[in-house]
């Protein structure tokens, strides 16, 4: 019955019992989330009850305006969030896995979520594995568990051995039975953790806020001051509601708008260069980096070999090729090694021969063999292990030293030999026997193919001063002949999962700080690792593909993700790199510097208005009278940084910062620039209201009618012509192609 699978009737059973695909939960966000998310959250929220006080207060127009601003972030938020999930949603349509079943007796192909506890599944060579279960067909087959473990060997199953979702078959077919499906699989559980929405503010962010909030705590006692000025003095209800405007308006609202424009320019500067912003404030935290952190597999590498070196055994390198280049041409199972050996020989292969056996690799066996029966090439070809061929090697066979070198380099050493007669080869499942006397024809080394542009990429990144972490499943030595590729010095620490599992927290910190490779690292111990570094003050990128790597991008400042990596990596990463392209990231960290930089102007431009007119409020009050009206204000701040902010977010440069703190370098401009203002504007409105209260009688309400309108008025035009002066000091013209030599980087300057 078990061949036969399950009929139409018991899936339904099962169905209604409870028993089919329980998908994991969503890792990437619903549109009515991003809505709630970006509409609810803390700073729209403050500026929603000032707009309603402003309402209250019968300001109808200011409170527009107040909206206005929100509501123009929120769209350029939620258009840049939405426009990611549908291109994340379509890529994960595009290499969405099908499911092969065993019903009523024949094949069928469906959708993983409609997959039932005790279906019959049936695995083919290059098919994903959707669920977990115990194979229960004949036969072996070769499994890639790279994405779950971050090894790149593949493992050999056979009858009674587990395979899990999230896997692929290399070689080989059987059938598995279904136990562990949807939140319940390995897989499941791993990327359960990626549930709950990840909101990481930058340094930038967290800045910025913490001025709003001082600003707004300003406010709150200049208004509380107010109030209580009314209670005493008497102040008319309509004159305390427009002093009450003016004050509120000394909390930059605007500024949540300039980020939100200087983000979506960044965006839109990398949406052609192969980089896609998920999250609005990706671009500006690259900036921040001082240690990235990434995979091995499919993140530095491709996934496929690569054939280094050939040496030949009793023949030329000719013959070597041309007989490997045959032998290769010739497997049905094709695999990494197979496809390095044909692109490397192919030229010199005979096609069409005819193959009378053919033992697929497996690596319990770790070897794989043609028998021949024309005589162009006859006899049993061998391709495999050096290890396990040896024994069935000729007397005395010479291997000479390359196999040896070619190990301590770190790359993969494979032997190739050959028995003259086209003999039968016995096998028992991974098993197999072969004829003793084999003839050594030649050894080869495969290493690993490594990103054309991931050397580049990295080298920038160590120039600037940015310590590199590789973090991998796989083996230290083959993780260290990959970093010695990078062009990383020979003499890195090295650390292995087994080794960072007896380190207590402390100890851990201490050894991670001068560990460069982690080998052998299992899921939970990456995302330790990720929160050791962060608890050593450092700011982490993480760059990841596989299932294994959703928990540590998710601890991380910043997580970046492969395209072609699996959807729960894609669904929590804030940075997605499309064609799995390093190329884009020098862009990114360009754009986040100048994001950054111009949001330091910008800053400098709303702090110097909002100081200048602190000081006018209670330096001309002190006197007697009001600076401003509400209309005035709001004049004010469009000249002087509503316009220019939006300028100087496209105009700004790229380029790293010295190293100081924002809120040190804004108090150094600011201090000067707002006392100087605020003195010249307090003598340019007594030098317009003096001679004024000599012309104008006194009236009985002087708040509106009289000197102080006429004063108010020469006071904003003064800081108008001030703000707009501002700008040139803030961001110094400079001639074309001329950089302020403070803000170079070496490396993204002219990348």
């Amino acid at each position: 019955m078990l061949m036969r699978g399950l009929s139409t009737h018991e899936v339904e059973e099962r169905r209604a019992q409870g028993l089919g695909c329980v998908p994991p939960p969503p890792t990437g966000r619903s549109y009515i989330r991003i809505i709630r998310e970006n509409v609810f959250n803390t700073v729209n929220t403050i500026l929603f009850s000032i707009a309603l006080a402003l309402v209250l207060l019968g300001q109808y127009l200011d409170a527009l305006i107040s909206v206005g601003v929100v509501s123009f972030n929120l769209v350029i938020s939620l258009f840049q969030e939405i426009r990611a999930k549908r291109t994340l949603d379509h890529i994960a349509l595009l290499t969405r896995p099908h499911a092969v079943v065993l019903r009523d007796g024949r094949e069928q192909q469906i959708h993983p979520e409609s997959v039932v506890v005790d279906d019959i599944m049936v695995v083919h060579p290059g098919d994903q594995i959707v669920v977990d279960g115990p194979i229960v067909g004949e036969g072996c087959v070769e499994v890639d568990e790279s994405l779950l473990t971050g090894e790149t060997d593949p493992i050999s199953k056979g009858k009674g051995d587990r395979l899990y979702a999230g896997t692929f078959c290399v070689t080989g077919r059987t059938l598995y039975r279904a136990d562990k499906i949807g939140i319940q699989s390995v897989a499941g559980n791993l990327t359960a953790g990626a549930r709950a929405y990840r909101d990481m503010a930058t340094p930038l962010q967290r800045e910025i806020a913490l001025i709003i909030r001082v600003l707004l705590l300003i406010a709150l006692f200049l208004e509380t001051l107010l109030i209580a000025a009314s209670v005493v003095s008497t102040i008319p209800l309509v004159e305390t509601v427009r002093m009450a405007m003016v004050i509120i308006g000394i909390v930059p609202n605007g500024l949540f708008l300039s980020i939100s424009v200087a983000y979506a320019l960044g965006a839109v500067r990398l949406a052609g260069k192969g980089a896609l912003v998920q999250k609005f404030n990706a671009i500006e935290s690259l900036s921040h980096v001082d240690i990235l952190c990434t995979d091995k597999t499919g993140t530095l590498t491709t996934n496929e070999l690569e054939l280094t070196a050939l040496h030949p055994y009793a023949i030329d390198e000719d013959m070597l090729r041309e007989l490997l280049g045959t032998y290769s041409m010739h497997v049905s199972s094709q695999n990494a090694t197979s496809n390095a050996i044909r692109v490397a020989c192919q030229e010199q292969a005979r096609p069409g021969l005819p193959v009378r056996q053919e033992i697929a690799f497996s690596s319990a066996r770790k070897w794989s063999a043609l028998v021949f029966g024309d005589t162009v090439m006859q006899g049993v070809y061998v391709l495999g292990a050096p290890e396990m061929l040896q024994p069935f090697l000729i007397p005395d066979a010479a291997l000479g030293t390359f196999m040896e070198t070619e190990r301590e380099k770190g790359l993969r050493v494979l032997l190739f030999a050959r028995y003259p007669e086209p003999v039968f080869l016995q096998t028992q499942d991974a098993g197999g026997t072969l004829p003793a006397g084999l003839i050594p024809l030649g050894a080869l080394s495969l290493r690993d193919t490594i990103r054309p542009e991931a050397r580049e990429t990295l080298a920038q990144f160590m120039a600037l001063g940015v310590q590199l972490k590789i973090i991998s499943g796989d083996h230290p030595q083959t993780v260290t002949a990959l970093a010695l590729q990078l062009g990383l010095h020979d003499k890195i620490k090295v650390m292995t999962g087994t080794e960072l599992e007896q380190l207590d927290d402390a100890q851990l910190a201490q050894r991670a700080e001068e560990t460069t490779i982690f080998g052998r690292i299992t899921p939970h111990q990456k995302e330790r690792l990720i929160k050791t570094f962060r608890q050593n003050n450092h700011y982490i990128a993480m760059i990841g593909d596989g299932v294994n790597d959703v928990l540590s991008l998710k601890q991380a400042n910043l997580g970046i993700a492969m395209q072609s990596g699996s959807q729960a990596t894609r669904g929590v990463a804030d940075l997605v790199l499309l064609n799995d392209t390093f190329a884009s990231l020098p862009s990114a960290v360009h754009e986040g510097q100048r994001i950054r930089n111009g949001m330091q102007d910008i800053l400098k431009l709303f702090l110097a208005r909002v100081s200048s007119v602190t000081l006018l409020l209670v330096a001309i009050t002190f006197i007697g009278g009001f600076p401003f009206q509400p209309r005035q204000t709001s004049l004010l701040t469009f000249f002087t940084v509503g316009i220019p902010t939006l300028a100087l977010a496209y105009w700004a440069r790229p380029g790293h910062t010295a190293g100081q703190s924002l809120i040190r370098s804004l108090v150094r401009f600011v201090m000067p620039v707002s006392l100087i203002t605020c003195l010249i504007a307090l003598g340019v409105y007594l030098a317009v209201l003096i001679p004024a209260t000599l012309t104008f009688p006194v009236p009985t309400n002087p708040y509106r009618e009289g000197a102080i309108p006429l004063a108010q008025t020469a006071l904003t035009v003064f800081l108008v012509l001030c703000g707009l002066l501002l700008v040139l000091f803030v961001e110094p013209p400079t001639a074309p192609g001329q950089v302020n030599q403070e803000r170079i980087t070496t490396g993204f300057l002219h990348y």
